[in-house]
């Protein structure tokens, strides 16, 4: 995999970010076939910036990024003080994730992990940027949202199954804010 260098500024920091060059490149067909994979986490989509602009007041807080990929969310939140986790299912995003926090001094963990699997720890802010682009992530997202944090920033993306996504958030009885096309999903009280 070739890396190219970019520097880019979002909620007013610049950081160095390393991506791939050619992510069409990392499709790998075996992959594919055993589990759908493909390498979605090697752009650097609209919604990741979005979401990082967008990001809360979180010095202090302990987040976590769903379906992180590149990070941008995670290495914002990293150097406004958040205690971050950052979790994808794939190796490469999440070593190409730590190669960029340190690129950059920021402090963050980065695990592989899958969605659909249940885990015990807890945030106070869970960060996800267009992560419902398939029809099966919509459940397994919900069910982290509703388990992992009390308050969640997603970034949507027009994808078609958003809107399945947000009637099933709001019947699990998150209250649901929508502020441009990011919606705040908390827990009602």
């Amino acid at each position: 995999m070739t890396l190219s260098s970019d520097e880019i500024t979002v909620a007013g920091l610049r950081l160095e970010l390393l991506r791939p060059d050619a992510p069409e490149a990392l499709i790998d067909e075996a992959a594919f076939a055993e589990d759908e994979f493909l390498p979605y986490w090697a752009e650097l989509w609209p919604a990741a910036r979005a979401l990082a602009e967008a990001l809360p007041n979180v010095d202090g807080l302990r987040v976590v990024e769903l379906g992180c990929g590149l990070g941008l969310p995670s290495l914002v939140a990293a150097a406004k003080g958040g205690r971050v986790t950052a979790i994808d299912w794939s190796p490469a995003a999440v070593e190409l994730l730590r190669t960029n926090a340190a690129r950059n001094g920021l402090a963050l963990r980065a695990d592989v992990r899958d969605w659909r699997e249940r885990w015990d720890e807890r945030f106070d802010l869970l960060l996800a940027a267009d992560v419902l682009y398939e029809e099966r992530n919509v459940e397994p997202v919900l069910e982290r949202v509703c388990e992992l944090a009390p308050d969640a920033l997603l970034a949507l993306a027009g994808r078609p199954y958003e809107g399945a996504f947000l009637r099933l958030a709001a019947a699990s009885g998150k209250r649901i804010e929508h502020v441009g096309k990011l919606v705040r999903l908390r827990q009602e009280r």
